[in-house]
């Protein structure tokens, strides 16, 4: 099955897209190639150019403290463990003080590094990282792979604790509401939201051997879904054919 997510507003949004670069980051820096290492601190410059929104620390802190709270009224709830109950609880207040801690934005401390940023300023530029622009870079490249490596764990270790409360928060969103089938009729499908809940994100999982991609559109009242086919044309054309998938929507 193949998932695809759709955010409800822009914070999720956010999170979504630094899940995906630290997600990529994490097959980067293992790896032994020259040129994946470059990609991958082009990833990291990636991330701090996401995280460089103003509220996004505070907004990530004042979520997993809503979280803590929200886990904490459950105490004495026979339904539900003590034990688990308590780990989720000291996770959140774990990484709520280690983010806490961090001083600035996500990466403020890779913007004192001035060889780090020289690179920054010509990774945007189509070809701007060629030997003769930056030599000290090209000779970083040429270094042994455990050193190059070990560079990248130290810089990336600077936006850790971002990475892992944004995990765990989409973790938390992901797996507070269950999934069912529906059928798209026609290759569309609408849903009317339940008023009296804020739904956060739309998760899809849909066979590929359809061959079907689903666009989605969706607000606080209503949710659509478009089932298209790639065509030979190299185009997306709709499908008129009646298609099963799973939703699952994230509150």
């Amino acid at each position: 099955m193949i998932l695809y997510e759709y955010p409800f507003n822009e914070r999720i949004r956010t999170y979504l897209r630094l899940e995906h670069l630290f997600r990529r980051l994490g097959e980067l820096v293992p790896a032994d190639s020259p040129l994946l290492h470059h990609y991958a601190l082009v990833t990291i410059f990636e991330i701090m150019d996401v995280a460089a929104r103003a509220d996004l620390k505070a907004d990530v802190l004042r979520d997993l403290d809503k979280h803590k709270n929200t886990f904490n009224s459950y105490r004495g709830n026979p339904a539900i463990s003590e034990a688990v109950l308590d780990q989720v609880v000291h996770k959140l207040e774990s990484n709520f003080n280690t983010l806490n801690t961090v001083p600035g934005k996500a990466g403020q401390a890779l913007t004192e590094n001035e060889w780090l940023m020289s690179i920054r300023s010509r990774a945007g530029i189509p070809g701007g990282t060629c030997e003769f622009d930056l030599p000290a870079y090209f000779e970083w490249q040429n270094r042994r792979a455990p050193d190059r490596r070990a560079d990248l764990q130290r810089w990336s270790a600077t936006l850790a604790p971002l990475a892992e409360s944004i995990y765990l928060l989409l973790k938390l969103l992901r797996d507070a509401d269950v999934p069912y089938k529906v059928i798209a009729a026609n290759g569309q499908f609408q849903q009317t939201l339940p008023q009296g809940r804020s739904f956060q994100l739309l998760r899809l999982r849909i066979d590929p051997k359809l061959g079907l991609i689903p666009e989605i559109s969706g607000n606080r009242l209503m949710v659509s879904v478009r089932l298209m086919r790639h065509e030979a044309d190299d185009r997306l054309h709709q499908s008129t054919a009646e298609a099963p998938f799973e939703l699952t929507l994230c509150a």
